[in-house]
């Protein structure tokens, strides 16, 4: 578990701790506990954190999808708590940003799949 803090500078708004979940492959997963400052929106944490450079496809996805005021289910990446946000969702203390993968596989094939090779 990597553990850090953001540092406001001058800014005087008070800070919230939040984490941010990311699981880029089934072997792999990131988690980070971070303070923001008091207002910060869901892409303004991504961009703080850095991934945005470390995960090219994220950063691409958030420039097509950061003035969209309303959640497409089906092709959405990111919530918190498992419900998915927009990305000027105002946070609050102990949110936890998740970004999700999306489906290599549909879940019923691959149930359907396993039980015809058990």
């Amino acid at each position: 578990m990597m553990v850090a803090n953001i540092i406001g500078g001058a800014n005087d708004k008070p800070k919230i701790p939040i984490s941010l979940a990311y699981a880029p492959s089934p072997t792999k997963s990131v988690y980070i506990e971070i303070e923001v400052c008091s207002g910060t929106t869901i892409l303004q944490a991504l961009q703080q954190v850095g991934w945005m450079h470390e995960y090219p496809f994220l950063k691409q996805w958030c420039e097509q999808h950061k003035d969209a005021d309303q959640v497409d289910n089906k092709s959405w990446l990111v919530g918190i708590f498992s419900q998915k946000k927009p990305l000027n969702y105002v946070l609050k203390a102990h949110d936890r940003i998740e970004i999700y993968r999306p489906l290599t596989i549909d879940p019923m094939r691959k149930r359907k799949k396993r039980a015809v090779t058990q």
